[in-house]
């Protein structure tokens, strides 16, 4: 971490976070790929399920109510779970990104197992973090644009004009809540690395990442925008076997309709499983970067560098340890005793 004990820019925070995830690529990634680990035994649950039960009643027909309903027990199952997992995914990554910053060594399991004792904080975390985002913005908005489109609609062709305003308004205050809600993701955007990093509570942390952030929304919001466009391209890159194999399967099976079909399906899971494991690698970057965003804005704000340096020295230590003085007599350090007579 001493490399990095000053206020970074953008380009330096983002240089940083792909030196912790090149260094520590396994972790990030062992931790990353969590979620779609879950996800992929869940589809697979799924399908074997309805396969047997369709095999139980004699027919390979998915949609017959057996099948539906030992599926939808065992999503009802696999939801939870999957929470769970997601959970433990970006709380360890919080926490091993803010570890490897540090200097400190932190393996998988380790990481996943400082999460165990905290999961329902940072379970309320994410669920308060909605709440405040989205939720509350868009419940205001929705009792405000409910009734004017069924103003709108009540007032038929007589109202053209009137429904044009209306629907202007509409517009706008979606706009507005769209904004707000971007807005509060960027203010509140560190709080998951302010719970793990400092154990606050969920509102604790809330109200901590919004004073962290200020003055810094825009560059977090830069980094988001930088995300998403990787997410694009990987998502690019994905469709690429894709195409490949539905190329090639088309050029050898002629007009052959099952050979298409099959190929199809075989397409369509090469898709699925490149696009998941990319977006695996990339879900690290986000998470790390933000933790870095914590500790920059620290430095800026709160002299971290030098309370870190402190630590590392010893002097924090020292500091506290040192017994405080009394309360009676004159404040400040004693005067020496005396070693002349007066004369």
């Amino acid at each position: 971490m001493s490399e990095t004990l000053r206020p970074s820019t953008l380009g330096e925070i983002l240089d940083r976070t792909a030196q912790l995830y090149r260094r520590n690529f396994w972790l990030f990634a062992g931790i990353g790929a969590l979620p779609i680990g879950t996800m992929f035994a869940i589809v697979a649950l799924c399908g074997v399920a309805g396969v047997a039960a369709a095999a139980t009643v004699g027919t390979t027909n998915l949609t017959n109510p057996t099948s539906i309903v030992l599926i939808a027990l065992l999503v009802v199952v696999a939801v939870p779970i999957y929470i769970a997992a997601g959970i433990f995914s970006y709380a360890g990554l919080t926490q091993a990104a803010a570890s490897t910053h540090r200097g400190e060594k932190v393996t998988i399991r380790g990481a996943l197992a400082s999460v165990r004792p905290r999961f329902w904080r940072y379970l309320w975390f994410i669920v308060l973090q909605g709440i405040v985002v989205a939720l509350i913005p868009a419940a205001a908005v929705a009792v405000v644009v409910l009734p004017l489109i069924w103003l709108v609609s009540r007032l038929g062709d007589y109202g053209l004009g009137i429904g044009a305003l209306i629907g202007f308004l509409v517009f706008v205050l979606i706009a507005s809540a769209i904004g707000v809600i971007i807005w509060r993701a960027l203010g509140y955007s560190i709080g998951l690395a302010v719970c793990v990093a400092e154990q606050r509570t969920a509102w604790q942390s809330l109200q901590r990442a919004w004073k962290l952030t200020q003055g810094s929304k825009g560059r977090i919001l830069v980094l988001f925008l930088l995300m998403f466009a990787l997410s694009i391209a990987a998502s690019m890159i994905g469709y690429i076997p894709f195409l490949i194999i539905v190329g090639v399967s088309t050029a050898a099976g002629g007009n052959d309709p099952q050979y298409a079909t099959t190929a199809l399906v075989v397409a369509e899971i090469a898709n699925f499983v490149v696009n998941f494991t990319l977006q695996a690698l990339l879900a690290p970057i986000s998470w790390i970067a933000l933790v870095l965003f914590y500790y920059d804005q620290r430095i800026r704000k709160e002299g971290f560098d030098i309370e870190w340096m402190m630590e590392k020295a010893g002097l924090a230590q020292l500091a506290s340890a040192a017994p405080a003085p009394e309360s009676a007599g004159v404040s400040g350090p004693a005067a020496p005793p005396d070693t002349v007579e007066e004369r």
